[in-house]
């Protein structure tokens, strides 16, 4: 049987090799994991489809191959390899003696079967670690972080960090170059697609934040610690219920324009492997501090590798802080297609202001910009959805009577 590279994402078209779990000639069961796999959002284990015997790889470590691609190859049948079946027209003494030396070869092969997460098989793989030397201490003996950790400072090990090379001697005919697959591949694939398809309009926008910040240090207080992104999503989702223009997505082929009802605003995390954007599904039924919470949790395992496929997937609408990063003057930001808007947060600074009587006060401020499909929505439409967005965040308590 040929195991195949299945689609693991939204309409994910091709992944790298991570590593295989498995060795040729070790035999497996129904749903164990045979080989690792790296696409543009997330790291996936490939199960086996039936209960079998590894035969050949057909790939390798580090290859990218597309959707449908042959894997591996599975010996699979009543009993996979099976002599009594391969060889029916030996004697009997012959079939039991080949029963016996593949028996010995796959107890040769097998190893220890390890059960651990892909990201715990990549913190082994970056610190040189066997993982089939760690003895686990999670259910059934799988194997979690903490086990590698303590492993390593048993064997009084560090992890192992970039060692900082000296800069090479200016050779025109030399350069230095790093592997453009897996996730860098993919998110490049489809900013040219995005770019390619959806004519960009940025809108800019400068906005108070100074009572948001206020209100926030209040909670603080009180023991309730809520970002101000949270704020913004639950202002936003206002904001869509209003535009719906901006919750929609563009069917040309039936020349149509679909409202999307629901509000997953996807959250643009900047990990060590990449940009990737989990999903907070149905902003508009949840609590400012109930998105704050779940925000929390995705953004932990983006940046952990950790996401499934249903944290990453149905947005409708999305959104990125560069604040913390700095970037005060804004940028444009590229649409995830087939959505039609995406709102980047830039960074917050003091700022003198004048008042409508003339004084001079300073105020937070804080830029952003908002891309937006100049085919589905217009330029003044944006200034309207920017303008009530920032009516809402400047009146944080107005917010909450929203959410009645």
């Amino acid at each position: 049987m040929e195991v195949k590279l299945h689609d693991i994402g939204e309409g994910m078209t091709e992944a790298e090799i991570n590593c295989f779990l498995v060795k040729p000639g070790e035999e497996v069961k129904a749903d164990d994991p045979l080989v690792e796999v790296q696409t543009d959002k997330m790291t996936a284990e490939i199960p086996a489809p039936r209960a079998g015997i590894i035969k050949e790889f057909t790939v390798q470590t580090g290859d990218t191959v597309s959707v449908g691609s042959t894997l591996l190859i599975l010996e699979v049948g009543e009993q996979a390899g099976d002599p009594v079946k391969i060889e029916k027209n030996l004697p009997k003494p012959a079939v039991a003696e080949i029963q016996a030396e593949r028996l010995k070869s796959f107890a040769a092969v097998k190893g220890k079967r390890v059960l651990a997460s892909p990201f715990t098989r990549k913190i082994a793989r970056e610190n040189g670690i066997n993982i089939e030397n760690v003895a686990g201490t999670g259910p059934a003996g799988r194997i979690l972080d903490e086990d590698i950790y303590k492993f390593m400072a048993a064997a009084q090990q560090k992890p192992k960090l970039p060692v900082p090379k000296e800069p090479a001697k200016r050779n025109d005919k030399e350069s230095s170059t790093i592997p453009f697959r897996g996730r860098r591949k993919q998110i490049a694939k489809k900013m040219e697609h995005s770019l390619n398809t959806i004519p960009h309009c940025t809108h800019f926008e400068e906005i108070d934040v100074t009572e948001l910040i206020t209100f926030r240090n209040e909670l603080k207080d009180q023991n309730q610690n809520i970002s101000a992104t949270a704020f913004f999503l639950k202002a936003l989702s206002i904001c869509l219920k209003e535009f719906p223009v901006f919750n929609a997505e563009l069917d040309e082929e039936k020349e149509a324009i679909h409202f999307l009802k629901d509000h997953h605003i996807g959250i643009a995390v900047d990990t060590e492997e990449g940009l990737i954007v989990p999903v907070i599904q149905n902003i508009e039924k949840k609590s400012i501090r109930n998105i704050h919470k779940e925000m929390k949790q995705l953004t932990e395992k983006a940046q952990e590798n950790m996401l499934t496929v249903k944290d990453i997937s149905g947005g409708t609408f999305t959104i990125s802080n560069v604040g913390p990063l700095g970037g005060s003057f804004g940028a444009t930001p590229i649409i995830q297609h087939p959505q039609t808007a995406l709102v980047s947060f830039h960074k917050t600074k003091k700022m003198p202001v004048v008042t409508e009587d003339d004084q001079i006060v300073i105020r937070s401020m804080m830029n952003i910009s908002m891309s937006f499909d100049h085919r589905v929505a217009d330029g003044a439409t944006a200034v309207r959805f920017t303008n009530r967005f920032a009516e809402l965040v400047q009146n944080p308590k107005m917010l909450v009577l929203e959410m009645v």
